[in-house]
């Protein structure tokens, strides 16, 4: 009943909170939920790559990370409650795993960046919380055995820090070798964040919905084709469903 769909995304309208307890409740009653986020960039390559979008549109819960969505689905008339931050969304349920004795396995990034996570981590909570570790550069015929490895850690959350497609493509075409891991996240470049190596936006410019441009100011040459063609390209695809929306 919260779901909504336009741009031929699907996305769940909960708030974060609402998110966070689906989450525990998943994890307490031992149930799975497979998680992904969406944002501008990701909206935009959904609608050419088909096996993205059925890996995103099939996921058990999806949130809004961009508050440029939120603003589209306002436009669109199907109004989203508030952006759900990914890198929030990680770092609260940190938090909760610290709290309730979760245990949590860390997939992506370089080696370095992964290990300065998972100390900062330690230091922070507790060592308690890491199920493992991993870093994220793999090639498809060890995915299987990545995944079931991940699944004989005892972790109750995987965090799969993963471009895009190919994150959300590896945990859903993994899903079966990863029975028993409640909770299955993608977080892009959330450890890059976490570790130092990437600075996040003032609250701000995040409630103003500018931290693409802050990531674009930091790291321009690998970035400007991602937020200033992919963003004109959402813009294109919000007026035209916008406009098709009135014909009918």
């Amino acid at each position: 009943m919260n779901r909504l769909r336009f741009l031929n995304t699907e996305v769940d309208n909960f708030s974060m909170n609402e998110t966070l307890h689906l989450i525990e409740n998943a994890i307490d009653n031992n149930d799975q939920i497979h998680h992904v986020v969406i944002n501008a960039g990701k909206i935009v390559l959904m609608q050419k790559d088909l096996q993205l979008r059925e890996s995103v549109n099939k996921s058990d819960l999806i949130n809004a990370d961009g508050q440029a969505v939120v603003w589209a689905s306002k436009i669109l008339k199907k109004p989203l409650k508030e952006r759900v931050a990914g890198i929030d969304l990680m770092e609260n349920l940190v938090k909760l795993a610290h709290k309730k004795g979760y245990k949590i396995f860390f997939l992506g990034a370089k080696e370095s960046v992964v290990k300065t996570v998972i100390n900062k981590y330690s230091l922070l909570y507790s060592p308690k919380i890491i199920a493992g570790y991993r870093n994220g550069y793999f090639n498809s015929e060890e995915e299987s055995d990545i995944a079931e490895d991940i699944a004989s850690s005892g972790a109750d959350i995987l965090f799969v820090a993963i471009s895009s497609p190919t994150k959300e493509n590896f945990i859903y075409s993994n899903r079966p070798f990863l029975k028993g891991v409640n909770f299955i996240m993608g977080v892009g470049g959330s450890f890059d964040v976490v570790a130092g190596k990437v600075k996040r936006a003032p609250k701000w410019m995040q409630k103003l919905g500018f931290e693409w441009f802050y990531r674009l100011l930091q790291e321009p040459k690998r970035m400007w084709k991602r937020y200033l063609i992919g963003n004109t390209k959402f813009i294109y695809l919000v007026i035209r469903e916008y406009f098709s929306k009135r014909k009918e």
